[in-house]
């Protein structure tokens, strides 16, 4: 399942379904890429031909972090506060043989020592107008993706599969992401204050009453759910 998540929002734009077997790099293939828009990916999806002529030709910006063993020249470097965990910022260019040709201009590189860990990161994206603080930032977000999945396995029940066949998985995925979806709207177009967590619970409890939704807590305590959803996408490290 490859999902695409906006982050104004946190709401899926785009949602992709494969084989286990299909590699993650191919969904690339299937997404719509919107101009001046940042695309924050992990390294499965690192493909320099894709990321070359689906992102950066269609002038998006991509984020994403370097393979350990990607070849590379430094041709310039900007000052950076070391303060603020950032190491390094350098203008590179791949020296691969296949890289270099798949990916023909400039790269930046950001690398990146997370404080609390210890962790280096190096980061690689096409945007240079940016801070070097902010690329780094930017990867941190693409967490929300990871806490997406949980909040889906964990409240919308797909803790398991009730059939093993292709179309029974698909669909319970499918359902599962629309109920979501239509939680996330009726929330907003409602202006419900409670999390989208309480929200959904109070939804399942008062499910066969005739209620209008947005007088739904003024009959219901919600204040005994534990689960607050804007805490789970908070995250506070990557």
């Amino acid at each position: 399942m490859h999902t695409l998540l906006d982050m104004r929002g946190q709401i899926p734009v785009f949602v992709h379904l494969t084989d286990a077997s299909v590699h993650d790099v191919k969904a690339l293939d299937k997404l719509y890429v919107e101009p001046a828009a940042i695309y924050v990916m992990d390294k499965g999806y690192l493909d320099f031909f894709r990321l070359f002529n689906l992102v950066h030709q269609k002038r998006a910006y991509f984020v994403t972090r370097a393979k350990d063993n990607m070849a590379y020249k430094v041709l310039g470097v900007n000052e950076v506060d070391n303060q603020t965990g950032v190491i390094s910022d350098e203008y590179i260019k791949l020296k691969g043989y296949k890289s270099s040709k798949e990916y023909p201009e400039k790269i930046r590189m950001v690398v990146y020592e997370d404080f609390s860990t210890s962790t280096v990161y190096r980061f690689i994206t096409n945007n240079f107008e940016l801070p070097s603080l902010t690329i780094s930032e930017l990867y941190r977000e693409r967490w929300s993706v990871e806490l997406f999945f949980k909040w889906i396995k964990q409240h919308l029940k797909i803790k398991s599969f009730y059939g093993t066949s292709r179309n029974a998985v698909y669909s319970q995925i499918w359902i599962a992401i629309c109920t979501y979806l239509l939680i996330a709207i009726a929330k907003k177009k409602m202006r419900i204050e409670q999390s989208l967590y309480t929200f959904s619970q109070t939804l399942g409890l008062t499910l066969f009453e005739k209620i209008p939704i947005n007088e739904i807590f003024n009959k219901v305590d919600a204040t005994k759910t534990k689960s607050d959803y804007s805490m789970l996408f908070s995250p506070s490290d990557f």
